[in-house]
């Protein structure tokens, strides 16, 4: 029986738990949280760089652009005609006309004058929300070494936006060297911008603001401003300068269209020039309004003729609505460096020449200068395509490549007839 109890002894022994090791388990608690934390921005991590990328396979966005439309041509600005009453046989020969009653004419008085005038400055108040005051700031050194900063300034005009950026329109010279870009609106606050584009031609650019810079309350303030139909434009037209007339931006002048006869060749485009009786200065810009608030005609007094600076001038805003298309949607303005004409069926019987596009000048150092075009050629085909006036060849132009390269077939008067040329031109842009 004690053998037994002997054997079996070990069950009445008394097991007891195994006391805790706290520095152990404190530095398991340790890792556990550290893990989590390092899962933790590690996901984070992953998910924020793989979000946007993600996103952009599962629902591509397209690149947002800006489309302008072409205007129709016209001859004159269109008004409101009302068409008189015709008598027909079939007429009431009961209706009687008094002959003895008289209209009444009323003499206007100088207040209603003044009243015209209100409802004209009116337009350009309200027009005025779309324009800003572009300033370029230039950093330099003097020659003791002093830092200096010059400030340029001009009126802009907000054209649109493109769902992320405003886009406003003015003269790229009052940016051309600026390190710093400034856009004031008509509620006095001031925002960065950069230089989206330009045409070295013309000389119009584009800035950028970016959306998320502007406030809520300066978006309720401006206006987007809408571009008209200058082709049917008039002399005697009345117009509104707004911008900046006489260099004090925000300022609004009135008067009329004295000419839109006046052409001005640039390389590769020839543009209308609207002359005003609108008082101005070398330094004005602004655009050109017509009585419905629409822009017509962007100032530009470089395009003033014979140096004349004491009006307003400005070109036809529909042919380079084009331009400011492509200028809003990052695109760079083709260049080949002509000065052209029309050979027109007079001109070509006066002087014996072929039809086509009469090179007046090859610019030096030009993309068609280094392609071998001389002045005196007649260009009939451009990339296969025959090109017969110069709206053609403008359209053309616009519509190439930079940094292609295209067939230019031309005219080339020789010993006893005009030779056909071709020669191959690498399509550039004009800095």
């Amino acid at each position: 029986m004690a053998e037994e109890k002997e054997e079996f002894s070990f069950i009445s022994e008394k097991i007891k738990e195994k006391p805790v090791n706290k520095k152990r388990l404190f530095k398991h608690g340790i890792y556990t949280v550290g893990f989590a934390v390092l899962f933790g921005t590690v996901a984070c991590f992953v998910f924020t760089f793989m979000h946007p990328i993600l996103e952009n396979l599962l629902h591509p966005k397209e690149n947002p652009t800006i489309s302008i439309p072409e205007d129709e041509l016209g001859t004159e600005w269109q008004t409101e005609e009302t068409e008189l009453p015709v008598e027909t046989e079939e007429a009431d020969e009961t209706e009687e006309v008094d002959e003895t009653e008289t209209p009444i004419v009323k003499e206007l008085e100088l207040s209603d004058y003044q009243m015209l005038q209100n409802k004209i400055y009116a337009i350009g108040k309200e027009a005025n929300r779309s324009i800003v005051t572009v300033t370029g700031v230039v950093s330099d050194t003097d020659w003791y070494n002093n830092s200096y900063e010059n400030r340029d300034l001009a009126s802009g005009v907000i054209i649109g936006d493109n769902g992320s950026e405003l886009l406003i329109l003015t003269e790229h010279k009052v940016v051309k060297d600026a390190g710093q870009i400034h856009v004031t609106f008509i509620d006095d606050v001031t925002v960065n911008a950069y230089l989206k584009k330009y045409d070295g031609n013309t000389g119009i650019a584009i800035l950028s603001v970016a959306l998320e810079d502007v406030g809520e309350s300066t978006r309720n303030r401006i206006l987007y401003g809408a571009l008209g139909n200058s082709n049917t434009v008039a002399q005697g037209n009345i117009a509104i300068a707004i911008g900046s007339p006489l260099g004090t931006n925000y300022s609004i002048g009135t008067g009329n269209i004295t000419s839109v006869g006046n052409v001005i060749q640039t390389i590769d485009a020839t543009y209308t020039v609207f002359t005003t009786d609108i008082v101005g200065s070398s330094n004005s810009s602004g655009v050109l309004l017509n009585l419905n608030g629409e822009i017509v005609g962007l100032v530009m007094q470089d395009y003033s003729g014979n140096g004349d600076d004491n009006t307003l001038t400005a070109i036809s805003i529909s042919e380079v609505k084009k331009l400011i298309e492509m200028l809003s949607n990052g695109k760079d303005i083709p260049y080949l460096g002509l000065r052209v004409v029309t050979v027109t069926d007079k001109i070509a019987a006066d002087y014996e020449l072929p039809k086509g596009i009469f090179v007046k000048e090859v610019l030096l150092d030009s993309p068609a200068f280094e392609a071998g075009l001389q002045n005196g050629d007649v260009i009939v085909e451009i990339g296969g395509e025959e090109i017969s006036t110069i709206d053609a060849y403008e359209e053309k132009v616009l519509a190439l490549q930079p940094g292609s390269m295209i067939p230019v077939i031309v005219n080339r008067q020789g010993m006893n007839e005009y030779l056909r040329l071709e020669c191959r031109v690498t399509v550039g842009i004009l800095q």
